[in-house]
């Protein structure tokens, strides 16, 4: 596109009016919004006035952090007192079809993780039964964590 002094002079006014790049190239036909902005800047005329100035927006006050909340445990369920007279500690661990027992590579998230005997015997299992506390049996569950 040639720049011709008549366009350029039209340039400068509206460019001085507070018009648009876009604006501009469009009033001067077959000119883009880019050769506006480069004919702007080879002519060094600068910000322009413009007729309307956006709305300032408020300054962005950070958030505000809560207090942590304070998570408290889950509370174990009431037992009844047959349940509470059973002895915890000599509990056997469950015993599964073909009397196999649940060890650490048959355990589920749905067991009871207490272990039962001394690790580096045979005998030693997981006690297996449906886990409803973290991890642990109702029974298990009130010795580790010392609830009554």
């Amino acid at each position: 596109m040639k720049w011709s002094e008549d366009r350029v002079a039209l340039l400068r006014e509206l460019w001085l009016d507070g018009k648009s790049a876009a604006q501009i190239a469009q009033t001067l036909g077959g000119a883009t919004r880019n050769s506006v902005m480069g004919k702007v800047h080879r002519l060094k005329l600068g910000p322009r006035t413009t007729t309307h100035r956006p709305v300032a927006r408020p300054a962005r006050t950070p958030a505000r952090r809560s207090a942590p909340v304070q998570r408290l445990a889950p509370r174990l369920p009431v037992l009844s007192a047959e349940e509470l007279e059973a002895p915890i500690a000599h509990l056997n661990p469950r015993v599964f079809a073909g009397g196999k027992v649940a060890t650490v590579l048959t355990l589920t998230t749905a067991m009871c993780k207490f272990p039962i005997g001394d690790p580096s015997e045979d005998s030693f299992a997981f006690c297996g039964r449906t886990a409803c506390h973290r991890g642990y049996c109702i029974h298990h569950a009130r010795v580790v964590f010392k609830a009554s």
